[in-house]
């Protein structure tokens, strides 16, 4: 009689088993290149989250040890530590719920649909206000500690600029000055 090893199946239905379990671990497996992919675009979000300012930065809802991990990076100098620096981030990340993250920088630059619609009010409102006298009263209503003086000095300006065909300065003074206002953008 042959020997068999003591973890050999014994028939044929266990091989069938074992063939099957194969099968389902290699469906949850994924291809190093495929690893790889996924590091780099860590890598190249923390590499965007880098390159926004620290303020911008304290400003999102990031887990402290990637905003200490991001801090720590602006403060580095040398082009060797902000490699390492930057795989470290990803690395962090890798731990991390990306989406809100991505979401955040969507709207700091602009792109979501929720930025836009702020910034397109917050235009019409510039618009209104150079325009309709009343709309800074509503805007009075809307924003109590508003700088009435100052409003009402940009507001003026901006109009002789566009009677005299000038650059309009004093409207882009006003929508910076609305945008800090309403906290939006």
């Amino acid at each position: 009689m042959i020997a068999t090893p003591p973890d050999a199946p014994a028939n044929s239905l266990d091989i069938t088993a074992m063939q099957e379990q194969e099968f389902e671990d290699d469906e949850n497996i994924v291809s190093k290149s495929q690893r790889k992919r996924e590091s780099t675009a860590l890598q190249d979000l923390g590499k965007e989250l880098f390159e926004l300012s620290r303020d911008q930065l304290k400003k999102m809802d990031l887990p402290e040890l990637l905003l200490s991990a991001l801090l720590e990076a602006k403060r580095l100098t040398s082009h060797g530590a902000m490699r390492r620096q930057m795989q470290y981030i990803g690395k962090v990340m890798r731990d991390v719920e990306t989406e809100p993250i991505e979401q955040q920088l969507a709207v700091i630059r602009g792109e979501s649909n929720i930025a836009k619609a702020a910034f397109h009010a917050l235009e019409t409102w510039r618009t209104r206000l150079i325009e309709d006298d009343p709309a800074l009263n509503e805007w009075l209503a809307l924003h109590p500690d508003t700088d009435v003086q100052q409003f009402r000095q940009l507001i003026r300006n901006a109009r002789k600029e566009a009677a005299e065909n000038k650059p309009p300065k004093s409207s882009r003074a006003l929508f910076k000055l609305l945008r800090d206002m309403s906290g939006s953008i």
